[in-house]
């Protein structure tokens, strides 16, 4: 082996280690939500940050609850969305907190990083509208009339700062070293569609005034739509995910379609370099936990069924007994009586 080509793959072994390490911040979510991130000493002892993001966290102390559930709302909105496949967002202990899945370019990867950025953008506008945030609070640029009819008023949420406040934490990392490397551009092409999904979903919510109710005049501000409804939108994006390869278009790196007569992608949908593996076997250094005790749907066709979830392996089938309420009436006043109705139901789980 020459010395340039080892250095070279030397080289891109660091490259690869250090964007696929990049979202070992979501670590965040495992600390306890009893405490809180209030002295820059924290800073230095919270596992998966870069000295860059410790900088950050030091200079926003204030901002740093909301990163943090920024991240338990990620995860728990991937969890939510896959909960039905194979791969549902099983997190470890350990670093990165989805195991090695997301260090490998698949399409699960740039799920969990558009999640992500997307969670922060969301924790940290959350956060500016009620008040916690001395930094920041609602946007005041939305004012004055509207040619809808309407007055602009109330606290309209502020994007613009959390969307900026998520570009600099999470996709500093990616900016700091590499950036020209495929993964790095598809780690922040990645975290700039989690953001586009509650940017381009912003929606007009309204309080009517006038007499006896009537909307005689009516003021109207700017928020968010619900998490599940960014979920929901990066989920359509990952069934849909384009397979890129890195190309220059003069001296600037950029991602296209691998597939030539696919159409190029839009800063709104995910992108992803490799192959996903099938997630049918536990491959616990992988973080692959496998499906086998998984439950399964018997008589679905999809991907929640039985044939597909557990890989051609069959299943199990056990009857166990469930307590419902039933036979509920209301009683004035003010309670509502149930009975308690026994019924035997099926549990089909993965061999």
């Amino acid at each position: 082996m020459s010395p340039e080509y080892f250095l070279r793959s030397l080289l891109l072994i660091i490259l690869a280690t250090f964007s696929a390490n990049a979202s070992n911040w979501l670590y965040l979510a495992k600390l306890s939500s009893v405490g809180s991130i209030s002295e820059e000493e924290t800073c230095e002892k919270l596992k998966g940050l870069i000295q860059r993001q410790v900088q950050m966290c030091k200079r926003n102390l204030e901002v740093m609850d909301s990163v943090r559930r920024g991240a338990q709302l990620a995860i728990e909105e991937c969890q939510y969305q896959f909960r039905n496949r194979r791969w549902n967002c099983s997190t470890l202990d350990t670093l990165p907190v989805f195991g090695k899945v997301v260090t490998q370019g698949t399409r699960e990867a740039a799920f969990v990083y558009a999640i992500s950025s997307a969670g922060v953008a969301f924790a940290v506008t959350r956060a500016c509208s009620s008040g916690e945030l001395d930094k920041c609070g609602c946007d005041r640029t939305v004012q004055g009339g509207s040619p809808q009819g309407f007055q602009w008023s109330g606290c309209s949420d502020n994007i613009a700062y959390g969307v900026a406040f998520s570009q600099s934490f999470i996709d500093v990392r990616e900016r700091s070293k590499g950036a020209s490397s495929n993964r790095a551009l598809m780690n922040l092409h990645n975290n700039e569609a989690g953001r586009k999904a509650i940017l381009n979903n912003m929606r007009v919510e309204c309080k009517c005034h006038g007499v006896s109710g009537s909307c005689e005049f009516k003021t109207c501000w700017k928020a968010m739509p619900p998490f599940r409804k960014v979920g929901n939108v990066l989920k359509e994006k990952f069934d849909g995910a384009t397979e890129v390869e890195q190309s220059e278009i003069g001296s600037t790196k950029v991602l296209v379609p691998k597939n030539s007569q696919f159409k190029p992608h839009t800063d709104e949908d995910l992108v992803y370099l490799d192959s996903s593996p099938d997630f049918c076997d536990h491959d616990l250094k992988n973080g692959v936990l496998g499906t086998s005790g998984r439950q399964c749907n018997k008589t679905s066709k999809a991907i929640d069924g039985c044939e597909l979830m557990c890989c051609g392996r069959g299943f199990h089938t056990d009857e166990v007994e469930v307590v419902e309420r039933c036979s509920c009436k209301f009683h004035w006043c003010c309670s509502v009586k149930c009975k308690p109705c026994h019924r035997v139901v099926e549990i089909h789980t993965c061999r």
